[in-house]
């Protein structure tokens, strides 16, 4: 069915645009269309597997995956090897000179990514090295830092802290229907719990200064204050995405502070004008808008 342009979609986000934007909202979702009109352009298919496909019998299928599994881990481990190495206790390890990186805040982010795929896999030595450096340093880390980012360390840090405390509540070994034994050896989820409540209290800052629903950009750790982006912006998709760990924090720790500051943004997102329920990549803080312009950002919009 044919509908006049005065009743789509792009014309719905343009009266809730910021004055002297709309034409920009409207060209852009043209050039949307347009796009989308397209084919889509399908990856080349890959050639069967007959190796496997000889395999008929269970056990020959289980000791299959069983062997890439395996490959998987040893590369996994081989990372980890080069990182404790050469850069144990810094955010990323820069393989070409050997040297490593705070690009993410310096809080340990490739420790803690680590800890829980290292549990998932089995690899007994990582989760204990990972583990007695997150109890033995990342606190007083924490305690000193200055300036992080929200979202990198909310999904990096707290996720990886969380993640790996949801995984110590089972069983010291446990498996799936086929593979390798997870591994528990050295966790401590008390400790795992009580260092992601400190930093989700000072990360909560970022939502408690600001003025409105959408959380300040970043946060300095050691005096739990927060402040914006100097261009006034946030990005959606960031201020979309924290919900995951700030909701299971609070179920884990009892307290639901944590997840109502943290759901308060995607009730406000859901009053917001869109595009054929996508939108913008910023949002004005203060006055709680999306900021559109004539670049669109057509491949960083975010389903909400």
């Amino acid at each position: 069915m044919h509908r006049s342009p005065d009743h789509s979609a792009s014309n719905v986000l343009s009266n809730g645009a910021v004055n002297g934007e709309h034409k920009y909202v409207k060209e852009g979702v043209s050039r949307i269309r347009k796009i989308w009109r397209k084919p889509p352009r399908l990856p080349p298919q890959l050639p069967p597997d007959e190796e496997r496909n000889f395999r008929s019998s269970p056990e020959e299928q289980r000791l299959y995956w069983v062997s890439r599994q395996q490959k998987v881990k040893e590369a996994f481990i081989h990372a980890w090897s080069g990182y404790r190495d050469y850069a144990m206790g810094y955010d990323e390890l820069m393989p070409l000179s050997r040297r490593g990186t705070d690009g993410l805040g310096g809080l340990g982010a490739t420790i803690i990514d680590s800890l829980d795929t290292a549990i998932i896999m089995g690899a007994d030595e990582i989760v204990m090295e990972a583990m007695s450096w997150i109890e033995n340093k990342l606190i007083e880390r924490i305690e000193k830092k200055g300036q992080v980012n929200l979202f990198e360390t909310t999904i990096r840090v707290l996720g990886g802290l969380l993640s790996a405390y949801h995984l110590s509540g089972g069983d010291n070994v446990t498996t799936g229907d086929i593979g390798i034994p997870m591994t528990l050896k050295g966790v401590k989820s008390d400790i795992l719990l009580e260092i992601a409540k400190n930093l989700g209290d000072r990360l909560l800052s970022a939502f408690t200064s600001s003025p409105t629903p959408i959380p300040f950009s970043d946060v300095v750790l050691h005096d739990r204050s927060a402040h914006p982006a100097p261009d006034g912006l946030s990005s959606t998709s960031e201020a979309s995405t924290l919900q995951l760990e700030f909701n299971y924090l609070s179920k884990v720790s009892g307290d639901p502070k944590y997840g109502s500051e943290a759901m308060k943004v995607l009730e406000h997102f859901r009053t917001l004008p869109k595009v054929e329920g996508l939108v913008p990549i910023y949002i004005r803080y203060k006055e709680l808008s999306f900021k559109v312009d004539g670049s669109v950002g057509l491949f960083s919009f975010r389903m909400v």
